[in-house]
């Protein structure tokens, strides 16, 4: 029986962006209310629990990853009150309730932020991260921010440059200083009493600083960029080395662990964007001392061959131990899968594939709101462009706008998302309404159908619920592996391409799994698996 403190092991989380969720009060942007609303149609997807990505006060410069007060709910998505009715009607439905943590930087507008840049001397004056210009008048050193430019903008209030490693409204605090890892502490401490049962945590690499402010190197010519930044912006030029993954943030995660064990059942979730992500992933959820699971870019970029997938699966395998994953294939910072792999593949049959595929993998999930439609992604305009990312460097790259767009409910005007009669805060995708949930909610073949049989196969399989996974040799162009538990071990084979390939299966098996809604034809130890098809064998 599953230990139901360990319902993070192997679950699926189900990311809701809030601004684009639902809309209940009907002034086009999404909302707490909205969220609850529509918790039952979560629900029924069979996930195990909800991330709702940041709604606390905010100035909104960056869409709620610039938090001005911990502590409670922005006035444009509702009260503490409508997030308490929102966890507790998950939580009749059997939801856990994960939170995003922004915690490495504040907004401008923080109380903390003003008093710290106010003079040299007051009791914040160290909570952020501060440094005397060069001689000459420029920053202190050559860290970039993602967002473009210089990660160091000059106050003049303490003519002094502070650190950003996103907008320059975003200042980095100085995870140095005790005083702020605490109060870091007592901020998550005020939800996990409230009843919430785990964090996404923001930029968990991005913590600490190097206290010698030393210059990062830049890539060496031909060597790969990893970092999940487009190409086109200069941060991916440089080796993170000074900037972030610091080794003293292992002793920080530690901390927030003990936090955590407080409230058995909890659980964390880091984000990791680094030079070396997979060896980051197994350091910060290994021993059982630190993030419960964490999840990197290394699925949430362009390749999706089965190579490819195969060779970031031997990767992990080669450094994890007793890590434990988190995999994504889309989210609120890139291109919607159906679009960034499934481009020119068939815009039904392979979001199905790619979703099998994806709950079939050792580890938790995190599924974005919309994918399960197999949402597209939308084309926005520049005059309606919110992302500031994408305001730096467009049209090179267009931000993060196209994956945030209202998720589409009903075949309709602004897609049920509002009733307000107003403009929703980015438009709906004309393309995507098609795909609404009231269009796919009673079609057995669409990707909404097809992914409430997935997850109810994974959760009827403890082998590819929380099992272990061994990679075996199929077909190049297909992707094959075993997951076990116990007495249960089930082969797996998927075939991502728009044609059939014929593989000779790997082992002997027995009966083929049912109501997956998958075809394939078997000839002795051959099998054949039609475009955008996934095999399933008891073994």
């Amino acid at each position: 029986m599953q230990d139901n403190t360990l319902w993070w092991r192997g679950g699926v989380i189900y990311q809701i962006y809030p601004r684009s969720f639902m809309d209940a009060n009907g002034d086009g942007i999404g909302d707490l209310a909205g969220i609850t609303e529509k918790l039952d149609y979560v629900a029924s997807l069979g996930v195990d629990g909800i991330w709702l990505s940041p709604f606390f006060t905010s100035p909104m410069l960056d869409f709620g990853y610039d938090v001005s007060d911990y502590r409670d709910v922005d006035p444009m998505f509702g009260t503490l009150d409508d997030f308490k009715a929102l966890l507790a009607r998950a939580h009749t439905l059997g939801l856990k309730v994960m939170i995003d943590q922004v915690i490495s930087h504040t907004a401008e507008a923080h109380p903390w932020f003003q008093e710290s840049r106010a003079d040299r001397t007051t009791p914040k004056a160290d909570w952020y991260v501060w440094a005397d210009p060069k001689p000459d008048g420029t920053p202190p050193n050559n860290w970039l921010s993602i967002f473009g430019g210089p990660a160091w903008t000059f106050d003049p209030r303490r003519r002094q440059y502070y650190l950003h490693n996103f907008l320059s409204s975003q200042p980095d605090l100085n995870f140095h200083h005790p005083e702020v890892r605490q109060a870091q502490l007592d901020n998550m401490r005020f939800w996990l009493e409230l009843g919430v049962d785990g964090f996404r945590l923001d930029t968990v690499n991005f913590y600490f600083h190097d206290a010698e402010l030393r210059d990062n190197p830049p890539v060496p010519a031909g060597a790969a960029k990893t970092l999940g930044a487009p190409d086109a912006n200069p941060y991916t030029w440089q080796r993170h080395v000074y900037d972030l993954s610091r080794p003293e943030n292992l002793g920080f995660l530690r901390e927030l662990r003990a936090l955590m064990d407080e409230f058995p059942g909890t659980t964390t979730v880091g984000e990791i964007g680094d030079d070396n992500p997979l060896e980051r992933m197994a350091e910060y959820t290994a021993d059982g001392d630190k993030l419960h699971m964490a999840y990197t870019f290394d699925l949430l970029n362009a390749p999706h061959s089965a190579a490819y997938i195969r060779e970031v699966l031997e990767r992990f395998q080669r450094l994890a131990g007793d890590a434990w994953p988190c995999w994504a294939l889309s989210n609120h910072d890139v291109v919607r899968s159906a679009s960034r792999w499934g481009d020119g593949e068939d815009p039904i049959a392979y979001p199905k594939v790619a979703l099998a595929m994806l709950f079939s993998l050792r580890g938790s999930v995190c599924l974005y709101q919309g994918e399960e439609l197999g949402l597209p992604e939308a084309e926005v305009p520049f005059e309606r462009i919110q992302d500031p990312y994408g305001k730096v460097l467009w049209p090179a790259f267009k931000g993060r706008d196209g994956c945030r767009t209202p998720m589409p409910w009903e075949n309709a005007k602004e897609g049920g998302f509002t009733a307000g009669g107003v403009t929703p805060w980015l438009p709906v995708e004309a393309r995507q309404l098609p795909l609404a949930v009231a269009e796919q909610q009673d079609d057995a073949e669409s990707v909404l159908s097809a992914t409430r049989r997935l997850l109810t196969l994974r959760t009827a399989h403890p082998a590819l619920f929380d099992g272990d996974l061994t990679l075996v040799d199929v077909e190049e162009a297909l992707l094959g592996f075993i997951r076990e538990k116990g007495n249960e071990r089930i082969l797996c084979v998927f075939n991502l391409t728009g044609q059939a390939h014929e593989a000779r299966l790997p082992l002997a098996v027995g009966r083929s799994l049912e109501g997956h809604g998958f075809t394939h034809e078997r000839d002795g130890e051959i099998l054949c698996l039609p475009p955008y098809q996934a095999a399933f064998f008891a073994v």
